[in-house]
């Protein structure tokens, strides 16, 4: 080897060691998360909470799938912040029943609780009568996680179907925008608690306070580089959905509602 080519060896040798020595031995400062929201600060959601918890009379329970507890941008930790102390209650699993889940027993087997699920059995929320006029409050079942993983926990908890299930009217439009729903008026968990609470306690504000950070969270996504994400029943009516249909979607894309039954 000639010198100077040792020369020059060398010299990237000595560069090299020199770029290293400036490099921390500490380990890189994570993130600062609000200790409410375990959000990062800069996009912290709490400031957006109304400023007292909302005085609801009605208590929730969230059935959650442990699937949907790995998700960063779930819309339930907003209710177990803006709901009274004991007014919000999560449980993850993919099965319920008042023998596997002993403190849930007399929610499951209780007159006063209404599971929200969507089907042929259920009966429309403006049906029922208020807080108000029944003189008591209700138990407020959501099952929390994606269509299909709401589905499995409601077909594999049979002690749900014996609760009185209830549906919300169609006609609402979702403020989620950074996920994509099966339709256009599915609902997040917060906004669809938002609504029943609303009407079953007699005050639109509720709809108001509860989907004010959601619409702030979205908003601090779109802010950081996030797009709008449309529902896969406007993506499959416009040819834009990417992924394999199933044949029986294939067949109904041309109905409207059919399609709605199906991705539901």
């Amino acid at each position: 080897m000639a010198a100077n080519d040792q020369f020059d060896e060398d010299d990237k040798v000595c560069n090299t060691l020199l770029e290293l020595s400036v490099i921390s031995a500490e380990p890189p400062m994570k993130r600062s998360l609000c200790v409410q929201c375990r959000r990062p600060s800069r996009v912290c959601w709490c400031t957006f909470l109304p400023s007292t918890p909302l005085d609801v009379s009605c208590k929730v329970v969230i059935l959650q799938h442990p699937a949907e507890e790995k998700r960063c941008l779930r819309t339930s930790p907003i209710l177990e912040v803006a709901l009274p102390k004991g007014h919000c209650i999560v449980r993850k699993g993919r099965k319920f029943s008042s023998e596997r889940n002993n403190d849930m027993q007399d929610i499951l087997t209780s007159q006063d609780t209404l599971v929200l699920y969507p089907g042929e059995k259920a009966t429309d929320l403006t049906e029922l009568p208020t807080v108000k006029s029944r003189g008591s409050p209700y138990n407020i079942v959501i099952l929390d996680g994606t269509w299909s993983q709401a589905r499995s926990i409601f077909y594999n908890s049979k002690e749900l179907h014996g609760l009185k299930q209830v549906q919300l009217q169609p006609g609402y439009s979702s403020s989620y925008v950074i996920r994509t729903q099966p339709t256009s008026e599915c609902l997040s968990t917060v906004e669809t608690v938002a609504v029943t609470l609303s009407y079953l306690e007699e005050s639109p504000k509720i709809h108001e306070l509860l989907v004010h950070p959601l619409k702030a969270m979205c908003q601090f996504q779109l802010d950081h580089g996030a797009v709008p994400h449309q529902s896969k029943e406007f993506l499959i009516q416009n040819g834009l959905y990417k992924k394999p249909l199933p044949r029986k979607i294939i067949h109904k894309v041309s109905n409207h509602e059919d399609i709605k039954h199906i991705l539901r």
